[in-house]
């Protein structure tokens, strides 16, 4: 049951116990419709109902520049957003490019019952959650259907293994129609071993790769989130360069051969050799 804390003369914080945890919507102080979805106490991501084209995070700017870049501007998409949250990203497309139609798969329906309760989805979007594991719900979509595929998946703040394989981008690749776009939320630390693995699994699937990320996470010197990005045709590094560095915290984008030197030789991952993604470090979030 979500339990209401008021804040001082504005909205309250609203809390629940979902299947991730323990759930808070907070009110945006700078923002009179702006929420911020915590799991545990981590921020998980931030919702303008005013205006859903506003991406608060980092990681989340990054991927809106993915979905801008996945088609002719303002034209529709499909896609398919593995882990839901707040639904950031689905708002996002649904406001930038009216009459898309959107999937989410979500595993933890009580937090979907949550964000639905007090964050409403405008009822014109073409938007679909269902409840389900992320790789259970992606077999159920169609050969060939998706422009863009968005996995944003955690679990206790790591992501899950059976999600970080060869087969799972294999999986991807089915789904996506030619030409469209993979784009992965990872997050690592020193040494990087993690990130440095999954470029090199999902370039066994995927010929044309980016990574995205502060240039402090990709210097090995703190743990923070990074935007993998893949393809089967040449993509829009210079655009996404351009966006990435204009960001309020600028970011770098790695691509080609300097990309593949990064992995220092890092082995592909398979379903029997898969692990979860590491545990952030005691204090990252505060």
């Amino acid at each position: 049951m979500a339990r209401s804390r008021r804040g001082r003369g504005g909205p309250e914080t609203v809390t629940a116990t979902v299947g991730g945890g323990v759930a808070e919507l907070r009110p945006d102080r700078d923002r009179p419709h702006g929420w911020t979805l915590l799991l545990d106490g981590a921020p998980q991501s931030h919702v303008d109902l005013d205006d859903p084209s506003h991406l608060e995070f980092s990681y989340q700017r990054r991927l809106g520049h993915v979905a801008d870049l996945a088609g002719p501007p303002g034209a529709p998409l499909r896609v398919v957003h593995l882990g839901g949250g707040a639904l950031t990203l689905p708002r996002y497309v649904a406001a930038t490019r009216p009459r898309s139609t959107q999937q989410v798969v979500e595993i933890d329906a009580p937090l979907v019952h949550l964000v639905r309760a007090h964050l409403p989805l405008d009822g014109t979007w073409r938007i679909r959650v269902r409840g389900a594991d992320a790789r259970a719900g992606l077999a159920k979509i169609q050969d060939d259907w998706a422009d863009l595929v968005i996995a944003d998946v955690f679990a206790g703040a790591r992501t899950p293994a059976h999600l970080t394989s060869v087969e799972w981008a294999a999986e991807v690749r089915r789904v996506l129609r030619p030409g469209g776009y993979y784009a992965a939320n990872l997050a690592d630390g020193p040494p990087l071993a993690f990130l440095r693995g999954q470029i090199a699994t999902v370039h066994t699937v995927f010929p044309e790769l980016a990574l995205t990320a502060e240039p402090a996470v990709l210097r090995g010197k703190r743990f923070g989130n990074a935007v993998l990005l893949a393809a089967d045709r040449t993509l829009p590094i210079a655009e996404l360069t351009r966006r990435a560095a204009s960001d309020p915290h600028a970011g770098r984008v790695e691509h080609g051969r300097a990309l593949l030197d990064f992995t220092g030789g890092a082995a592909p991952v398979t379903d029997a050799t898969a692990v979860a993604s590491p545990s952030p470090p005691a204090g990252v979030f505060t």
